[in-house]
């Protein structure tokens, strides 16, 4: 139905005031963009010079139209509201405050402040190359008792997953230095969806991986299981939560393939011995490490690595 790999092998058209008749309602939309007739982006434009048009009533008739005609949105991907300057995009789910602009053309630099922000998404994100990945590889659906949630990107959580992406195939060639690097968030920028959205790129850009998610403290090992599960129609594969060292050890020895949530912990040798030291105090001496796989394709990625990567490169020292 799409070819996600040729983007000129597909038919995008985008038409302004398409008429649409559902029941008894009449509605046109200011603007649709179709992909091989899926109306995967829907934009509801205000006039500037118009005081009373405003980014809100622009989100609100979206709102309006999704009750009034929702076989339109069935296959939608995005929608973008705009009030001649500001332009904002978010999900068919999303509120309002969920709804944010697209702030790069590049994703190297951030685009000129006087550019108006709807040229940077038609730039930006709807060139064919980008919504074709952002329909693939950066839409997920997460269910909570009856109500499903479609969660879609910002910005800079789709050019830096990219990024390393392309890092990380590097990395794993044969003659790469198996070191993908190194993204950094602040808070609420997003991580865990991220993660997300890299595992499920990463399943098809590489040979069928083994993808080990690490943490440092259990609640944080629980809380992405959480989100990394509610993601497995992107994922392709139900990922699995290491219950001990045995449990890991299993996990790892596959051939390929697999998304494995571990603590750092479970690496660590198991003690094979105490000593008494002069003072009367035990000292344990753990064993070796082992090597577990010899496989290149078997990507680590590491919560918090500045809390935890360091001392175990160190040896907990």
């Amino acid at each position: 139905m799409i070819d996600y790999n040729k983007p000129e092998n597909n038919e995008f058209l985008v038409i302004n005031q398409f008429t649409i008749i559902e029941g008894n309602v009449n509605k046109r939309p200011d603007v649709i963009f179709f992909v091989n007739g899926l109306p995967f982006v829907v934009i509801e434009l205000k006039n500037a010079a118009d005081e009373n048009a405003t980014i809100k009533t622009a989100f609100n008739q979206l709102q309006t139209d999704k009750q009034a005609i929702p076989s339109l949105f069935q296959y939608n991907a995005l929608l973008i509201v705009s009030d001649g300057w500001d332009a904002l995009y978010g999900s068919l789910t999303a509120p309002k405050q969920f709804f944010v602009p697209w702030k790069s053309i590049d994703g190297n630099v951030v685009a000129d402040e006087n550019m108006p922000q709807m040229e940077v998404i038609a730039k930006g994100m709807l060139n064919k190359k980008v919504l074709l990945d952002l329909i693939r590889h950066y839409i997920v659906l997460h269910q909570n008792k009856d109500q499903i949630t479609k969660i879609v990107p910002r910005y800079h959580q789709y050019f830096a997953v990219n990024k390393a992406v392309e890092t990380t195939k590097k990395a794993t060639a044969v003659n790469g230095d198996q070191c993908a690097g190194v993204i950094w968030h602040t808070q609420g920028s997003g991580k865990s969806l991220s993660m997300v959205f890299y595992a499920g790129k990463l399943v098809l850009s590489l040979n069928n991986p083994t993808l080990v998610v690490l943490t440092d403290r259990n609640d944080l090992d629980d809380q992405l299981f959480d989100t990394f599960t509610s993601s497995q129609d992107l994922l392709r594969q139900t990922p699995v939560q290491a219950e001990n060292r045995d449990h890991l050890k299993s996990l790892l020895s596959v051939s390929s393939g697999g998304i494995v949530f571990t603590t750092i912990q479970k690496f660590l040798p198991e003690i094979e011995e105490k000593i008494e030291l002069a003072d009367g105090k035990f000292k344990n001496i753990k064993g070796q490490f082992e090597e577990l796989s010899d496989r290149r394709n078997i990507v680590v990625i590491a919560d918090e690595a500045h809390r935890s990567q360091y001392d175990f490169m160190d040896g907990f020292a």
